[in-house]
């Protein structure tokens, strides 16, 4: 007698779904593959997705986000006939607040269907999506999102090209958005030519849109991707192209700019330039804070502490531990206990500082508290504390170094992709 599988029925829908286009298993994984790439989604090598999909269509498994949707658009067969389920039409994750009522619901499937039917109420709800998105990318990291927000991406990119007139210009901006959103997660998964090709696009379609702050939004994103990859020239050039906008960008999105070519001038030791440039943003950033509803959606975390503890970066740049230490310490006090990721990011520097200005007990205390949040949401953290033990080590501090070691020794070694 044959034991039935907790997935059987689902098994069953996927194999008649397959066998009914008269394809076998790899055909189904062939196509997988296809529609994964035009939507930038890693897939596993062909062969493990040959394995993925007969572990489904013998129940052993259940398909996990994002392969429902692309299994979904590989046979071309409604989400809701193969997985049993009414998902939202644009996939999301299941956050209460995004949850459509009955009328939104039907509105939103509605347009999806025929992208000609866009309405406000629509857009208004993608535009919640993504704001809700990028605060939970805040505590849980980039990784276990971007599949989600890929794919949302690609259905607002169908909707783009049925809009017309002034609800297709503010799509288009929302795919901007999108677009820059997910640059960003693809350069904080260590995946940084997806992210370049991605700002690109987040650039082209915020200047369609007529959206000059995202548009220098993009360039300041490419600056922090350059001083990331430590080419501190291209770092200034970024982040000066972005000014071209002033005057028709936010206070802070032009502070962001300067902030940027601060660090770029930091990176190449220029300390002068470096502090001109901080001072510009500093004023910017205040003048910023006395009119917050000017500031775009995407700017939210953007604010007095989060620039000291950019200051504090630059003058750790410079050399300068006690000061970037004390910048950055200032600016954690005041960040939110939700920036996981970024507490762990500005902690790992908070560490470094320490190291760099000789303060061996102070730099262990922080690195071990910092480890756990970096294993878990952060692996350009964990860089950068392996860089603290490094410090420790060329100073002479062996038993801090060894501490710190040993601290991320006992949380894994996941992969390194360098500096955020």
């Amino acid at each position: 007698m044959f034991a039935v599988t907790k997935n059987s029925a689902l098994a069953d829908r996927l194999r008649a779904a397959r066998l009914a286009r008269g394809w076998a298993q790899k055909d189904l994984a062939r196509r997988i593959a296809e529609i994964a790439a035009a939507m930038d989604i890693p897939m596993p090598q062909r062969s493990s997705l040959i394995r993925l999909v007969k572990s489904w269509e013998s129940g052993a498994h259940r398909p996990r986000d994002p392969y429902p949707m692309l299994i979904s658009r590989a046979l071309e067969v409604e989400s809701a006939a193969l997985f049993g389920t009414e998902p939202t039409p644009v996939p999301t994750l299941e956050i209460p607040s995004l949850a459509p009522d009955a009328d939104l619901y039907e509105r939103i499937t509605r347009v999806v269907e025929d992208p000609q039917r866009i309405d406000i109420a629509t857009i208004e709800w993608l535009e919640r999506c993504l704001a809700e998105h990028r605060r939970i990318e805040d505590t849980l990291g980039s990784r276990p999102l971007l599949p989600v927000v890929r794919a949302q991406l690609s259905t607002v990119a169908d909707l783009a090209r049925g809009a017309t007139g002034p609800l297709g210009d503010r799509i288009v901006g929302v795919l901007a958005e999108y677009a820059q959103f997910v640059a960003w997660m693809c350069q904080d998964s260590g995946d940084l030519a997806a992210a370049l090709r991605w700002y690109d696009r987040s650039h082209a379609w915020a200047l369609e849109a007529g959206d000059a702050s995202l548009a220098a939004t993009t360039l300041n994103m490419k600056a922090h991707q350059a001083w990331s990859l430590k080419d501190p020239q291209r770092c200034v050039r970024l982040a000066e192209a972005s000014r071209w906008h002033d005057g028709r960008t936010s206070l802070g999105v032009q502070g962001m700019a300067a902030q940027m070519s601060a660090r770029g001038h930091a990176q190449m030791g220029e300390a002068n330039q470096a502090r001109t440039r901080l001072g510009e943003a500093e004023e910017l950033i205040r003048r910023a804070a006395e009119h917050p509803d000017d500031e775009p959606a995407w700017m939210y975390f953007y604010g007095e502490h989060w620039f000291l503890m950019q200051r504090g970066m630059a003058e750790l740049e410079l050399g300068e531990g006690r000061r970037a230490a004390e910048l950055i310490e200032r600016g954690l006090s005041g960040l939110p206990e939700s920036y996981r990721r970024d507490r762990a990011w500005f902690g790992a520097c908070l560490a470094r500082a320490h190291a760099v200005e000789g303060d061996a007990e102070a730099a262990v205390t922080v690195a071990v508290a910092t480890a756990p949040d970096a294993a878990a949401v952060n692996p350009y953290a964990m860089t950068e504390l392996r860089a603290t033990e490094h410090a420790l080590a060329e100073a002479g501090a062996r038993v801090a170094a060894e501490a710190v070691g040993d601290a991320l020794a006992a949380l894994g070694s996941p992969d390194q992709p360098g500096e955020v």
